[in-house]
């Protein structure tokens, strides 16, 4: 089931039997015959805005509704270029699961056509035709998981993991704060869209990593006399073998009278490989230098690690200074241990010692099909890096600075061709705002991601597409129900969502007396 909460002040009471009749309108009375409509010659202003997006198959139905409250009556018919027709009217664009899904897969590969009109002021307005495109590649993959957090800055709070259904509305909880009362859930973590190889971190004086596989949690307590803290951002190696993880101090910095409101920064990261079969540390020295080494990620074979890195500096004080490089280390699945050369794929220019610099939009600087190795000059920090599970692509955050994108407004994502090195601006997504958080479906042709083009305030939850040559699609706001509703009365930013193949099955009450239990396996060092 859907899970909505409501802001303070939102909600409506209406005594319906005090309003006349009259009062109700086309509100309650909402079937009406469409009947000389005035044609006007402009499309349709609607939320979300899905016009001449691209779609997959069996995706949840598209509602909509006018962005223009004021209006009484919406009016729809959604025909495909293949064939079959749909039909809503009411408060918004309401369309029948079943009927909408034998709608697209009539028109796998073609278009499905939108009339609207809208009735307001006693009449009738017809507006253009608009298209959404049906994607000849399919999104198999069961849905999304996805951190759901207030926009607010202390630790534990109402936060929950939950996965939805992108078939349908369905929403369930993975686990929640009530069942590990005042931890922090951190990110969360799949083995390319596993269910099954499953990973939650969690941050208090209960904190651990808890990891699922083929059925069985075992929670870890990942700190060691060789280590300075619990391990954060993690990712796994395809053979389920290994997960990369780093550590980090992680600090907050808020502003006042700024045009950002916070800077999350890490005083200390340094990055590590657990072997899940003995649950050992596996260290390089060349990833735990007094600089910062974070968001480590495997490469599609698992022969390859990314990771980010930044020269060190005063933190807080030098927060502008904090520019992460994008580097690649070999790594070798059968001995565990790291290969010879560091590569440079992106590198962040060093500001001169002792200066304090403000980059206010640089991030043009870089040439659509600049080298790969190596990038200088270009003012950017590239962190969040995330490879296709094709093998085709490498998908990363460019922001001016700092290795937490999700705050800086300039985050755009951008893409590296692993085969010719080259990188592009992914201007197709990219908004005025955050974009940060992406993950790849199973296939690789689909990509979810997190944007806060709405308000500048909440992150949601987009997804695009991607072709074999590197073509991305116009991204649509995950479908729900009345979305309007949904999106304005939710309390909550959709953070670090992912694809899952399955639904993942999760013994909430399991996990959280493990967890409350404080009995963890501790890990040790190779």
């Amino acid at each position: 089931m859907n899970r909505i909460k409501y802001k303070i002040g939102v909600l409506k009471f209406v005594l319906l039997t005090l309003l006349p009749l009259g009062g109700l309108g086309g509100f309650t009375s909402c079937v009406r015959q469409v009947e000389n409509a005035q044609k006007v010659d402009k499309l349709p202003s609607i939320f979300p805005d899905y016009i001449d997006v691209t779609i997959p198959v069996d995706i949840a139905p598209m509602d909509f509704s006018m962005s223009d409250e004021k209006v009484e009556c919406i009016d729809v018919i959604a025909k495909g270029s293949k064939g079959g027709e749909i039909h809503s009217q009411g408060e918004f664009a309401d369309f029948d699961i079943d009927e909408w899904h034998e709608l697209t897969r009539q028109n796998e590969g073609g278009d499905i056509i939108f009339t609207v009109c809208t009735y307001e002021g006693g009449k009738w307005i017809q507006y253009k035709d608009f298209k959404m495109y049906v994607s000849k590649y399919h999104l198999d993959d069961y849905g999304l998981t996805y951190r759901l957090i207030p926009p607010g800055y202390e630790v534990g709070g109402n936060i929950g993991i939950y996965q939805r259904d992108i078939h349908t509305f369905d929403e369930y909880a993975i686990i929640e704060e009530t069942a590990v009362p005042g931890q922090c859930m951190n990110c969360h973590t799949a083995n390319k869209c596993s269910a099954d190889e499953f990973l939650i971190h969690l941050r208090g004086d209960k904190g651990g990593t808890m990891v699922q596989m083929n059925g069985k949690q075992s929670w870890l307590n990942t700190k060691t006399d060789s280590t300075k803290a619990n391990c954060g951002y993690s990712y796994w190696h395809p053979s389920g073998k290994y997960i990369a993880s780093s550590i980090n101090s992680i600090h907050q910095l808020f502003f006042t009278g700024y045009e950002s409101r916070i800077e999350v920064f890490d005083t200390m990261s340094d990055v590590l490989v657990i072997d899940t079969r003995n649950n050992e540390l596996i260290l390089d020295e060349r990833l735990q230098t007094e600089d910062y080494e974070t968001y480590p990620v495997f490469s599609a074979d698992g022969k390859t690690l990314y990771y980010c890195t930044a020269k060190y500096c005063e933190l807080p004080t030098e927060y502008e200074k904090a520019k992460y490089s994008l580097c690649s280390i070999p790594f070798d699945e059968k001995t565990g241990k790291f290969g010879a050369k560091v590569d440079t794929l992106l590198k962040a220019p060093q500001p001169p010692k002792g200066a304090s610099i403000r980059v206010a939009d640089n991030r043009n600087s870089i040439s659509d099909q600049a080298p790969a190795r190596p990038l200088g000059g270009s003012g950017g920090s590239f962190t969040y890096p995330r490879p296709s599970y094709d093998g085709k692509w490498l998908m990363y955050c460019v922001a001016d600075y700092s290795n937490f994108p999700v705050n800086h407004k300039e985050s755009d994502l951008w893409i590296m061709d692993l085969k010719t090195g080259t990188n592009r601006p992914l201007k197709e997504v990219n908004s005025n705002d955050s974009e940060s958080f992406h993950n790849w479906s199973t296939d690789s042709h689909w990509f979810v991601f997190s944007s806060r083009r709405r308000d500048s305030m909440y992150n949601l939850a987009y997804i695009a597409s991607i072709d074999d040559e590197g073509k991305v699609t116009k991204p649509f706001l995950l479908p729900q129900k009345n979305p309007r509703k949904f999106y304005d009365e939710s309390f909550d930013s959709f953070n670090c969502p992912d694809f899952t193949k399955d639904k993942v099955d999760f013994d909430v009450r399991q996990g959280g007396r493990e967890c409350m239990s404080n009995d963890r396996v501790q890990v040790t060092v190779r």
